[in-house]
């Protein structure tokens, strides 16, 4: 059992279980939006079809990389281990030496990018 002082200290060093900003329902919009999925197919517990899971860890990918979460944060975030998360941005980055699979990624972060500016926040900083 996690003591008072702990919970404090996780929560000064800026630990949180999801950012509050709205960000996450914009980049689940945006990756299904994407993939022509539905946003049960980015949560579902089974990895689902191979598009689905590709997408899945397309999300993990923008959520790690491009909103700033820790790969323990983005695998409570998709109910998955951390490492499963490091697995998904390993299988995007090389992914992305593919053109098609490259604009795709683009398109989710222009999305979540526009989503920013129209927040007021510089497009580079994390959530």
């Amino acid at each position: 059992m996690m003591r008072h002082s702990q919970q404090r200290d996780r929560r000064e060093r800026g630990y949180r279980r999801l950012p509050a900003d709205g960000s996450c329902p914009v980049l689940v919009a945006s990756v299904v939006a994407a993939f022509g999925l539905t946003p049960a197919d980015l949560r579902r517990p089974s990895r689902g079809t191979p598009r689905a899971a590709f997408a899945r860890q397309v999300a993990m990918y923008c959520a790690h990389v491009w909103l700033g979460l820790s790969m323990t944060e983005v695998g409570r975030l998709f109910e998955r281990d951390r490492t499963t998360v490091a697995h998904a941005c390993r299988v995007v980055e090389e992914a992305r030496e593919d053109p098609r699979v490259d604009r795709v990624v683009d398109a989710v972060e222009s999305a979540l990018a526009n989503w920013r500016e129209s927040q007021g926040r510089p497009v580079g900083e994390a959530a």
